[in-house]
């Protein structure tokens, strides 16, 4: 399984752009391949359009600053650099293939709502994507609740726990292993391992005639592949 972790910046790029900008992720997301794409920071309105142009399922669970949602929506489109993080937010799953169940569990209200995702794919893996708290001490303890509700998800099957998760070094007790990093961006995984070392995908776009990044992330690409599949070989 191919496993795509890209954190979108709420849509924006470096340096700035002035307008909307999914024709442009989305057409990066849809050129690459992937089996499973776990995106944070995405404009609540950009996963169906996202997933229609990849030819992905999706499921979307709202973050934060989302209340007065259409009128957000509005003022994000037409000035971006001006609303950020104020135009509302969500962590978005993509999957090329069937989405068996999805779930949702909170685990912060104050001061900023985060919220996991949790999905379970139709050949019986798991994935769970989360954006964490941006202070350490709150993203750590975060992410060792996360831990406890993947294990429950997950149940026996393949896992796989990815996302910003806003340290440089996050550790997960238990039998996860860690296998891609880049700066605040992970994956872990139990049943799986790494088939080869993680790539750094190109997300440069040509807007207004000048050359942008697109996200102020790198999209981090790892393929996997199934510890019993190993062993049988």
């Amino acid at each position: 399984m191919r496993v795509l972790v890209w954190n979108l910046f709420h849509g924006r790029s470096l340096p700035p752009s002035r307008h909307e900008l999914i024709g442009h992720f989305a057409g990066r997301l849809a050129a690459w391949e992937w089996d499973a794409a776990l995106l944070q920071e995405v404009p609540p309105w950009w996963p169906p359009l996202l997933a229609e142009r990849a030819g992905a399922q999706q499921r979307t669970v709202l973050t934060s600053r989302n209340a007065f949602l259409r009128l957000r929506r509005a003022l994000a489109r037409r000035r971006p650099e001006l609303m950020k993080s104020n135009g509302g937010g969500c962590n978005a799953t993509l999957v090329r293939g069937r989405i068996a169940e999805h779930a949702a569990v909170r685990l912060r209200m104050w001061p900023e709502r985060r919220v996991a995702q949790l999905l379970r794919l139709g050949d019986g893996s798991a994935l769970v994507n989360y954006h964490a708290s941006s202070r350490a001490e709150r993203a750590r303890e975060e992410l060792a609740r996360l831990r406890e509700h993947a294990l429950v998800w997950g149940r026996r099957g393949p896992l796989v726990l990815a996302g910003d998760l806003n340290l440089r070094s996050p550790v997960l007790a238990g039998d996860f292993e860690h296998v891609a990093r880049r700066d605040v961006d992970h994956v872990f995984v139990r049943g799986y391992r790494a088939a080869r070392p993680a790539l750094l995908l190109q997300r440069d776009a040509a807007i207004d005639a000048r050359r942008v990044l697109l996200s102020d992330h790198v999209p981090m690409l790892v393929e996997l592949e199934r510890r019993d599949r190993t062993r049988a070989a």
